[in-house]
């Protein structure tokens, strides 16, 4: 995003602010960038119309409150992922597997690039009802569709279903927090492996260093071919 021009920079009660004239595009994608920067708790309408050099108001017009500027938000994610995928092939070449890793390995790139947006992956499809949904979350699950369209309709909607639900679990493990004490260098302290009862958890307590390195795009691909070697 462009640095702030003129003097004072200033809240307005209009819709022109220090980025120019708002448009909701501009307002999630200011959304996005609070989000990385400060988390989820740190993004409200007031602080983003400041962000954004207008009045908190302003912005009511592009989000109608703070739950649709949260679905925007996966709208934004969305969108950058299908922006990194272009576009959809019109007739797929029937390599569905294939697709299907490429999909998952664009959605672990951008994730990683906005781990803090990952929560409302899950959260957001629990409250928005699938017709209300951003138009890029629907033209998401339209290309995976359109990658399993010559399998037959019940198999096509259990692959989808269980593709799905493995990438967004193993993105909410991969970006779980482990990290207890950041300014520790041995791994033992940065997690707090003290804190964990050697007689009361002795598997958890023998493997937490391991749990907390991430398994990476390759554990990721382990993991999907494992799931789609039932469907071949």
């Amino acid at each position: 995003m462009p640095d702030g021009g003129g003097a004072g920079g200033g809240r307005r009660a209009g819709d022109r602010g220090r980025y120019g004239r708002l448009s909701r595009e501009l307002v999630m994608a200011s959304a996005l960038e609070v989000v990385d920067r400060d988390g989820l708790s740190g993004l409200s309408m007031r602080g983003l119309g400041a962000e954004l050099g207008v009045e908190a108001m302003a912005l009511y017009r592009y989000a109608a409150g703070k739950d649709e500027l949260l679905d925007g938000l996966v709208g934004a994610f969305f969108l950058e992922l299908e922006d990194e995928l272009g576009e959809p092939d019109r007739k797929p070449d029937g390599d569905w597997r294939a697709g299907l890793h490429r999909v998952a390995l664009a959605t672990y790139r951008t994730a990683m690039r906005h781990p803090n947006v990952v929560p409302l992956l899950a959260t957001r499809l629990l409250t928005t009802p699938l017709a209300r949904r951003p138009e890029p979350v629907l033209r998401s699950d339209e290309r995976i569709l359109a990658l399993l369209a010559d399998l037959e309709d019940h198999r096509a909607l259990t692959l989808h279903r269980a593709f799905t639900a493995w990438l967004l679990g193993y993105l909410i493990v991969e970006l779980r927090a482990l990290v207890d004490a950041p300014e520790e260098v041995d791994p033992a302290f940065r997690i707090g492996l003290h804190r964990i009862s050697a007689n009361e958890l002795p598997h958890l307590r023998a493997t937490a260093i391991g749990l907390a390195a991430r398994g990476g795009p390759e554990e990721l691909v382990t993991g999907l071919d494992a799931l789609l070697d039932r469907f071949d």
